[in-house]
């Protein structure tokens, strides 16, 4: 099972880097239409394509940790996570991830790097403040688990990836304004359907993106919650730190649309009622209800319902 994921991040993570590709050759090929650069247009597009590729592939995790404000701990600031961190390296036979601290009273954790021997953790202050050792035991395994799946490199690469769509998508918004209605009229009939095209996809790059991310997430936290769970050989260590985790009110300050798909909660907080469900239905995350449900029947014994 644990192999087979591994495959299927490895094939994905290229599928994603070529789609990355091809669609912002297609972005570079549409802001030339509209704009007076033509051609040049689509070389724009790729250089940027290429060298954004090669970038998140490599630095995309110091990309993430630098965004998310984490900085580097030592075994004698934080020796109770170190001592956690190293024995279920030891037990899941993977190396010693290097180890971040995020200063916020906000309970969260996420794992990122390209593979598992350029991996990394960060947690929050708000989490060692918060979990008991089998709940922060819980959280790592957690973690750990996305580290030996694979799911670092795919799920890191996309904050960079998707971010650079959402960049993208607003470059040829803007191209509008830089005489792009010009270009177009003098193409004949085919300038209007450019043009059309080229709002359509200005639009709904960003959503794409989105949903993009979403298909990346909801399963790989299943799979990591049930995996994280038999490392630690203790269910209820993770599903009591998931209760309170949803429990806690505070929002993550450094934590933005991009990145948020990494933690092992949604850190951003909606206000409730039509925002709340809105939220959810784009959320990165499963129902976190759900995912105490699957982790409670681990500890009956029970196949938790609905795996794939």
């Amino acid at each position: 099972m644990m192999y087979e994921e591994i495959d299927r991040n490895r094939r994905v993570t290229w599928i994603l880097i070529i789609g990355f590709i091809a669609f912002v050759a297609f972005l570079g090929y549409i802001f030339g239409e509209l704009t007076e650069f033509g051609y040049f247009g689509l070389v724009i597009a790729l250089v940027i394509a290429f060298s954004t590729s090669f970038t998140s592939y490599y630095y995309s995790d110091r990309i993430v940790l630098s965004i998310s404000r984490a900085r580097p701990v030592e075994k004698t600031e934080f020796p109770y996570l170190y001592n956690t961190v190293e024995g279920l390296s030891i037990a899941a036979g993977l190396p010693m991830p290097k180890l971040y601290v995020i200063d916020d009273p906000a309970p969260n954790a996420f794992a990122t790097g390209r593979d598992p021997e350029h991996s990394a953790i960060a947690v929050t202050t708000g989490l060692l403040e918060k979990m008991n050792r089998l709940e922060l035991e819980g959280v790592i395994g957690h973690e750990m688990s996305h580290i030996a799946g694979y799911d670092i490199r795919l799920s890191t690469l996309a904050v960079v990836l998707v971010g650079s769509i959402f960049f993208l998508s607003g470059w040829l918004r803007r191209s509008y304004f830089w005489g792009g209605l010009r270009r177009t009229r003098g193409r004949g009939r085919l300038g209007p359907i450019i043009l059309i095209i080229g709002i359509i996809i200005a639009v709904l790059a960003p959503v794409a993106a989105q949903l993009l991310r979403l298909a990346l997430s909801r399963n790989r936290e299943y799979l990591a919650d049930v995996q994280g769970a038999m490392l630690t050989r203790y269910p209820p260590g993770l599903a009591d730190a998931l209760r309170k985790l949803a429990a806690d009110l505070h929002t993550l300050r450094t934590a933005n649309e991009a990145t948020a798909h990494l933690f092992i909660v949604n850190p951003l907080k909606a206000e409730g009622g039509v925002a709340q469900r809105f939220s959810e239905l784009f959320s990165t995350h499963p129902p976190i209800e759900d995912r105490i449900r699957r982790l409670d029947e681990m500890s009956l014994g029970e196949a938790p319902g609905g795996m794939v």
